[in-house]
Order: C-alpha cells, then structure tokens, then sequence
C-alpha cells in the first residue's frame, strides 16, 4: 500500500527557517503528483504547493508563493517543502499527499500522509 510519511516539523520562530519531508513508498510515484496542504485548529485544509513527480512542474499557494519552495529527491522517493521566512500564521499541520490524477493544477489526491505539526511562534 502507498505510505506517505511527513517529517521535520517542529518549533520555530517569525522569520525562521524548516525543512519537512515526504518520505514516499509503495508503489512508482514517476506518473504522480505530490502536494502539500496544512490545516490550523478552526480552519479548513489549504494547499501549500505541488510538483510534478516528472518534470518537476511546480504550483503554489499564494499566501506561501516566494517564501516556500517545494522539491523532490527521486532516488530517495522523498519530497521537500523548504519553508523561508515564516510567519505566525504558517501555524498548522502539514500534510503530504499524492494523486495518479494528470490534470494540472493537480486536484483529487488520492494519498495522505498522518502530518506534521510546525509551529511559528512571533
């Protein structure tokens, strides 16, 4: 079965820096897409970013467009979000997930990791 497993959450302050990783398994992701998404206690998931397995094709959202930069590391079917410049509200869980689907933007994940709790402190 696919496993998506969310790492490097963790503590840091307005301004700072964190790496999480989606260490990714179970079946070829060469054909997926993989997202981020978060959800902070009272608000609804969001997207984060994606990219494109192959290709490298990327997507952001908005509110983390120029801070955040999402990456893959195809021998180690693990994928990156390096999150810059953080901000209070970056508070959440992240989530890694993963879609067969081709559309792009990509949409319907079919995959979710358990998350990982970053917390930003002002």
């Amino acid at each position: 079965q696919v496993q998506l497993v969310e790492s490097g959450g963790g503590l840091a302050q307005a301004g700072g820096s964190l790496r999480l990783s989606c260490a990714a398994s179970g079946r070829p992701f060469s054909t997926y897409t993989m997202g981020w998404f978060r959800q902070a206690p009272g608000k609804e998931r969001e997207f984060v970013a994606a990219i494109r397995w192959s290709g490298g094709n990327t997507q952001y959202a908005n509110a983390v467009k120029g801070r955040f930069s999402i990456s893959r590391d195809s021998a180690k079917n693990t994928v990156y979000l390096q999150m810059n410049s953080l901000k209070s509200e970056d508070t959440a869980v992240y989530y890694c997930a993963a879609t067969s689907n081709m559309i792009w933007p990509a949409r319907d994940y079919d995959y979710w990791g358990q998350g990982t709790q970053v917390t930003v402190s002002s």
